[in-house]
């Protein structure tokens, strides 16, 4: 540090003591207060590809080269929408399939069955691939990898842009495939990106054997004030003005008291319904918490997540049902909660009137059970949207009898073809009233989804 800066240190040490005895800011950010808005955005990856058939788009009978879902091949137990449909060759039963409205669903969707007014369900939409790192970054961002890289900015960080950049934490991702790559977006938008929430309660944590709270306050003031300053003369200003952010936000969250969000156990007795023992979904039980109270004390605006990985190559897919029940469990937690919490900005609204749910995956199983009784990679999918903005017990798209190849959806600009990643994604944004095009190279509204 040279002199100067020491200096400047020193000065900035004495102005903190002077503060703190009448509570004045040290020191504010040089940005623009960014955006605000009333909107929460959750999106959440169901990690491995999960099973279709046994949930938004059911087989329930030996059709082509469909082996459906049977007792002898599932673990049925604890499977609340289980009945017991026709018998099938193998000499196990397979199951009967349930009418929700306009929606046919299989005995995996657990209790977010009692939600399917909500539901706006998007079957045979087309991956064209059954990499898990592609389908799981076309999910997000609507391009294929190029290189093993991902080449367009994820979903999340597009919607913290619009409607975050001034929030305390714009954009939260917890092992989802989130990425920033385009220099035209605010870099308060950044994702913050942990393994699990409990890692960004470590780092908040702090000693006080050695120094003071004002001290370290003052010391993160002149860190973040260096930052600026190299990133004025710097080739390249990002590193340097992300170090500044980082470290701004860092000192507001340890400043607001809001060390409880990144505690897992604060977080489950914050959320008590959620199950925090589930056998598969506990982690995603605590990340679900952590949206729902950052959510309701409005320090984020777009929260998303992973689920526990769906990936049954063999004898697990016994299991594989009660994984989904699982999560369709969780999902449907988590809309009760929200339809009776208030809105923290709007008096009289609940948070379920602004909060908006993706719900996506890489791909989905294989239409046959393999050699070791698990399904294999296959690259035909659903999607799930769960949104005020959207038509409630809504399906659009589908897959063919055999569950095979997804059918011609809609007539697009770009002719007849089945719905794909970068339509749900141009949809989400066009439900805001955003230009799709001012962020995606592919993908196009679909109007049908959403409300007047």
């Amino acid at each position: 540090m040279s002199n100067l800066r020491r200096r400047t240190f020193l000065k900035v040490l004495g102005a903190a003591a002077a503060g703190a005895t009448v509570g004045a800011p040290l020191w504010h950010a040089m940005a623009e207060p960014g955006a605000t808005s009333d909107e929460f955005f959750l999106l959440i990856h169901a990690a491995g590809g999960w099973d279709v058939t046994l949930w938004s788009d059911p087989r329930f009978k030996v059709e082509g080269i469909v082996d459906p879902a049977t007792d002898t091949v599932l673990d049925i137990a604890g499977l609340t929408h289980w009945k017991e449909g026709a018998a099938v060759e193998d000499g196990g039963v397979s199951f009967a399939p349930i009418t929700a409205g306009k929606l046919l669903l299989g005995p995996a969707i657990g209790d977010l069955l009692a939600h399917a007014d909500k539901m706006t369900l998007l079957n045979g939409v087309a991956m064209n691939t059954v990499s898990h790192p592609d389908g799981t970054y076309y999910s997000s961002t609507g391009r294929h990898l190029a290189g093993g890289r991902p080449v367009a900015t994820s979903l999340n960080t597009l919607l913290a842009n619009e409607f975050g950049p001034g929030q305390l934490l714009p954009n939260v991702s917890i092992n989802f495939p989130s990425t920033f790559l385009d220099g035209n977006l605010d870099l308060r938008v950044l994702p913050l990106r942990v393994s699990t929430i409990a890692t960004v309660g470590k780092s908040l944590a702090r000693a006080t054997t050695f120094d003071t709270a004002q001290g370290r306050d003052t010391v993160t003031v002149m860190l973040t004030d260096e930052a600026r300053d190299l990133a004025k003369i710097a080739h390249d200003p990002i590193p340097y003005e992300s170090f500044a952010i980082q470290l701004e936000a860092l000192r507001d969250l340890l400043s607001t008291g809001q060390k409880d969000l990144f505690d897992t156990n604060k977080l489950k007795a914050a959320q008590p319904t959620f199950n925090h023992s589930a056998t598969y979904q506990a982690a995603t039980a605590t990340s679900a918490a952590f949206a729902i109270e950052a959510f309701k004390k409005n320090v984020a605006r777009c929260i998303s997540f992973s689920t526990s990985s769906f990936d049954t190559h063999n004898s697990n897919y016994r299991f594989h049902g009660k994984m989904l029940q699982e999560f369709f469990d969780l999902l449907a937690r988590m809309l009760e909660v929200l339809e009776a919490t208030p809105h923290p900005t709007k008096p009289g609204a609940k948070l379920a009137d602004h909060t908006h749910i993706l719900v996506v995956s890489e791909f989905c199983r294989t239409p046959q059970i393999n050699i070791q009784g698990g399904r294999d990679h296959y690259p035909n999918n659903s999607a799930l949207i769960l949104s005020p903005r959207f038509k409630g017990g809504t399906l659009f798209g589908q897959s063919d009898p055999g569950q095979l190849l997804p059918l011609d959806a809609k007539t697009f600009g770009d002719g007849k073809r089945p719905v794909a990643p970068p339509d749900i994604l141009a949809t989400m944004l066009g439900a805001f009233g955003i230009d799709p095009r001012k962020y995606l190279r592919d993908g196009e509204v679909i109007p049908e989804l959403l409300k007047g």
